[in-house]
C-alpha cells in the first residue's frame, strides 16, 4: 500500500510540470569510522568525535557578518569552533577532515512563514500552479483522475487566473462538463479561494443560492442567485467540511516528500502556519521515527481548540529540536489576489469593493488577549492596509493590558501599509514577516488592484528596515514556491528570473544581498525565539549549515535564483548530498 502511495505521489509531481522535484537524498551514518581525509563533498560512511571541514567559504551571519575557512562540530551537533583553517587544522589533528575545495557555506535557511503541513496536502493533489487556462486546468484534471477510486472526489491547488488570457473568475459550469458527477474543489494558489463543480456544491449541508454572505467570506452567484462555483476566504469551509480526509498512508507519504524538497532547497527549518493538535502529533510520532529533517517552529490554527491545548498543557519543546510550539496564528483579511484583503479604500479596479475582514474588530483583540494571557507569541495574517492598521491597534492594545508577555509579535505578510502605519513596527517592536516572491508574483497585476498611491507603501521592506523594524522573511509555500533562493533574488534585484522589469519593481524596496540572506538566517530564528541556537554559525550554536555551488554574495544578482544546494547538514548530520 505504501509503494502506490508513493507511486501516486511521484506522479502528482511529474504532471506538475513546475514543481520542484528533489533530487534522491543521501543520508550519513552516525557510526564513527577510524580517522580519515576526504575530499571535496564526499564525508565517507560517518562522523568521529568531531569534524572539521575546512577550505571553505564560510560566512557565519553572525551579527557583525563575520566570513571563516573551518568550522568544527562534534556528533551531539553542537559547533565548537569556527574561524582559520591553519590554526583549526593544527588545533584538531584527530578530527575527521573534510576538505570543501573552496565551496561556500552558509546557515541552514529558514522559512519565517510558510505551511509544511498544506504542502504535504497539496502533494497528494492535482498541481495547479503555472496553468495558464482554464483548459490547461481540466487536462491536469484528467491526468490525476485517472488514479483516482470511483466516489474519491478531485482535488487540487494552484490556479491563478491572473495567469488566463480572460482574467475573470472561473464557474462550476466549467467543471461540469469534464466531472458531471465527481465532485471536484480546487484551491486557489493562495488558499483564499476555491473553485467547485456542482457534484461538490451540491454535498454542502446549506444552501448557497440567495443573497446572503457568511461573516469574512464571500459566495459568488450567477444571475439567478445561485452559487457560480468560486468561494472566497470564510465561505470555502462550506465545501471543504464535506471533503473527506486524506488517509494515514498518504499523508504520511506525502509529508516524506514535503521535507525531502525542503532540505534539498536548503531549509533546515521552517514555522509552520496555523496547524492543529492532530499535525503536532503527526509531526511528533515522524520525529520519534527519525523521519523529520527539519525544524518546524508551529503556531496554531486560531485560538480555539489548539490554543487551549496549549494554555492547559505548556509550550512545546521537543528534546529533539526540532519540533516547537509557542504561537498563535490569527486571520483578519484575505488575499489581494482574489480581492479579500481589507482596505481602508475601495479597489481601484473594483469600485465598491473593499475586501474582508474576518471578524469583528473586537473578537480580534479578544482572540489577541487570549494568546497573551498564555504568554505566548501572536502572528496575525494582515494583507490590505486596513488590515494591517486593524491588527497593529489589536496587538498595541493588549500588549498594554499584557506587559508581561515576551513579546516578538508578528505581522504575517504586512503586504500594503500607510505612511502612518508603517513606523509602527518599530514603535511597537512588531516582527513584519514578509514574503519576497509575493512581490515579483503580484507585481503585473498589483498596481491595478491599489492604484499608483497605495502601491508605494506595499512589499515596503527596505522602507521597513530603514525605520527600524525587523524583518523575518520566508515564501509562504505552496503559495509560493518552496525554493528560498528564488526569495532572496526576488528581495535583492525586485525583478522576475527573466529579468523583468529592468531595474527592478519599485526598486527603492529592494535589500541588499546581506540583509536578505539574514532574513532568511538569524533574523527569522530571532522570530521564532531560536536565535541562541541556530540562524548564525557560532560556537555553541547547532551545526545547522548548507554547501552552495555558488557564492551568493560574489555572483551576479540575477544568477542568483540559479543557486544550487550541494548539501545539507542538520545538528552535524549530512540530511542531504546533490547526486
Amino acid at each position: 500500500m505504501f509503494k502506490k502511495v508513493l507511486t501516486l505521489l511521484s506522479f502528482t509531481l511529474c504532471v506538475a510540470c513546475n514543481v520542484e522535484t528533489p533530487p534522491q537524498t543521501e543520508a550519513v551514518s552516525k557510526a564513527k569510522p577510524p580517522p580519515q581525509e576526504t575530499t571535496g563533498l564526499d564525508t565517507g560512511q560517518g562522523q568521529l568525535e568531531k569534524t572539521l571541514i575546512h577550505n571553505a567559504k564560510i560566512y557565519t551571519m553572525d551579527a557583525g557578518f563575520s566570513t571563516a575557512d573551518a568550522i568544527l562540530f562534534d556528533s551531539s551537533g553542537r559547533i565548537h569552533n569556527v574561524g582559520g583553517e591553519q590554526a583549526m587544522l593544527e588545533a584538531f589533528p584527530d578530527a575527521m577532515k573534510i576538505d570543501l575545495r573552496g565551496k561556500t557555506i552558509i546557515p541552514g535557511l529558514i522559512d519565517s512563514h510558510a505551511h509544511l503541513y498544506g504542502l504535504a496536502l497539496s502533494l497528494s493533489q492535482a498541481q495547479l500552479r503555472g496553468t495558464s487556462s482554464k483548459e490547461e486546468v481540466i487536462q491536469r484534471l484528467r491526468e490525476k483522475e485517472q488514479h483516482l477510486s470511483d466516489g474519491d472526489w478531485l482535488l487540487g491547488r494552484g490556479w491563478d487566473q491572473n495567469d488566463w488570457e480572460i482574467k475573470e473568475f472561473p464557474s462550476r459550469s466549467d467543471l461540469d462538463s469534464a466531472f458531471p458527477e465527481r465532485p471536484v474543489w480546487l484551491r486557489r494558489i493562495d488558499g483564499h479561494a476555491g473553485w467547485a463543480n456542482s457534484a461538490a456544491l451540491a454535498m454542502t449541508d446549506q444552501d448557497l443560492s440567495g443573497d446572503w454572505q457568511p461573516q469574512g467570506g464571500h459566495i459568488y452567484r450567477d444571475s439567478a442567485g445561485k452559487a457560480s462555483g468560486v468561494l472566497i476566504d470564510a465561505a470555502m469551509g462550506l465545501v471543504e467540511k464535506a471533503v473527506p480526509d486524506i488517509s494515514p498512508d498518504l499523508l504520511r507519504a506525502s509529508l516524506d516528500l514535503a521535507l525531502q524538497q525542503l532540505i534539498s532547497l536548503g531549509l533546515t527549518g521552517v514555522h509552520d502556519m496555523g496547524v492543529d493538535r492532530s499535525v503536532i502529533e503527526l509531526y511528533q510520532q515522524q520525529i520519534k521515527a527519525g523521519k523529520f529533517p527539519a525544524r518546524v517552529y508551529a503556531f496554531t490554527d486560531g485560538a480555539g481548540d489548539t490554543l487551549d491545548w496549549l494554555c492547559k498543557n505548556g509550550a512545546i519543546k521537543d528534546e529533539s529540536g526540532r519540533l516547537n510550539m509557542r504561537a498563535v496564528k490569527l486571520y483578519i483579511d484575505g488575499a489581494m489576489g482574489s480581492r479579500g484583503a481589507a482596505l481602508l479604500a475601495d479597489y481601484s479596479d473594483d469600485a465598491g469593493n473593499g475586501g474582508l475582514l474576518f471578524m469583528p474588530v473586537e473578537d480580534l483583540e479578544t482572540k489577541v488577549d487570549k494568546a497573551m494571557a498564555c504568554g505566548f507569541q501572536v502572528g496575525i495574517h494582515a494583507i490590505g492596509d486596513r488590515g494591517n492598521r486593524v491588527t497593529l491597534d489589536a496587538l498595541e492594545s493588549s500588549m498594554q493590558r499584557f506587559p508581561d508577555n515576551p513579546g516578538r509579535h508578528r505581522v504575517e505578510h504586512a503586504q500594503t501599509l500607510t505612511d502612518t502605519d508603517l513606523p509602527r513596527f518599530s514603535e511597537l517592536a512588531i516582527i513584519a514577516a514578509m514574503q519576497p516572491t509575493h512581490a515579483t508574483s503580484d507585481m503585473y497585476w498589483v498596481e491595478e488592484r491599489l492604484g499608483p498611491e497605495r502601491v508605494i507603501y506595499a512589499y515596503a521592506w527596505r522602507s521597513l528596515l530603514d525605520s527600524g523594524a525587523r524583518l523575518a522573511l520566508g515564501s509562504d509555500f505552496p503559495v509560493e514556491q518552496v525554493n528560498p533562493m528564488l526569495g532572496i533574488h526576488a528581495a535583492v534585484t525586485r525583478q522576475d528570473t527573466k529579468g523583468w522589469p529592468p531595474g527592478g519593481w519599485y526598486p527603492q524596496e529592494a535589500l541588499s544581498r546581506e540583509e536578505a540572506v539574514r532574513g532568511f538566517t538569524l533574523d527569522a530564528a530571532y522570530s521564532g525565539f531560536m536565535e541562541k541556537s541556530v540562524g548564525s554559525l557560532e560556537s555553541g550554536k547547532r551545526a545547522d549549515f548548507i554547501v552552495l555551488d555558488q557564492n551568493i554574495f560574489e555572483i551576479e544578482a540575477a544568477e542568483i535564483a540559479g543557486v544550487k544546494v550541494l548539501q545539507t547538514w542538520l545538528d552535524g548530520e549530512l540530511v542531504y548530498s546533490y547526486p
